[in-house]
């Protein structure tokens, strides 16, 4: 079985039975404005080597939100996106250069809603190892991989947990090499993992 085989039996409706997955870091999420989530996508890049590996950026230190986080590409679903999709390889090809032709797309993975009013849908795809990828300096600092068996590895997986605006925040980090992933990534992380656990 293929990597991208593998993934799309993760995100197939008829899984043999449904994991335990993080819907939100908070019970209730700030919302914006008239108390709707703003709908945003992300694309989770499997790069297809033996030893795959998922392509995360580091934010621009200057950017107003999230500065210095590590996050994969993406943002807000546009209103000329055509879906999450359109809205995720968009994103990256702006954010990283990635060419959306490039992208083997599997699917949508589940979606994520964050303390700050947002409902993330991550989109998986498969890329080549190796691109040419140019940051887009106003955003993204850095890009980098990490062995997608090291981020789906559940002993890699810290719960940690903090007061956030009068409410408990629970959240997952993950440590790899001095970088630290966490919040709304690390959480989508997690979840893609335990997916592919019942796939």
């Amino acid at each position: 079985m293929t990597l991208a085989d593998r993934l799309r039996a993760a995100l197939e409706e008829g899984a043999r039975r449904d994991p335990i997955l993080i819907e939100s870091d908070l019970r209730d999420p700030v919302v914006g404005d008239g108390g709707a989530l703003v709908q945003a996508a992300v694309l989770v890049a499997v790069v297809d080597r033996p030893d795959p590996s998922v392509l995360l950026t580091t934010r621009n230190a200057t950017l107003r939100r999230h500065a210095g986080q590590v996050a994969f590409p993406g943002g807000r679903i546009d209103p000329e996106d055509r879906d999450a999709i359109d809205a995720a390889l968009r994103e990256a090809q702006e954010e990283i250069g990635l060419p959306r032709a490039l992208v083997e797309v599997i699917g949508r993975a589940d979606r994520y809603r964050t303390v700050t009013g947002y409902e993330v849908t991550p989109v998986i795809g498969v890329i080549p190892p190796d691109l040419p990828l140019l940051p887009n300096d106003s955003e993204v600092a850095d890009w980098f991989e990490v062995p997608l068996s090291f981020l789906l590895e559940p002993a890699n997986h810290m719960e940690q947990a903090v007061e956030w605006q009068g409410h408990e925040r629970r959240y997952y980090e993950i440590i790899w090499q001095g970088r630290r992933i966490w919040g709304a990534t690390a959480a989508m992380i997690v979840n893609l993992g335990r997916r592919l656990a019942y796939a």
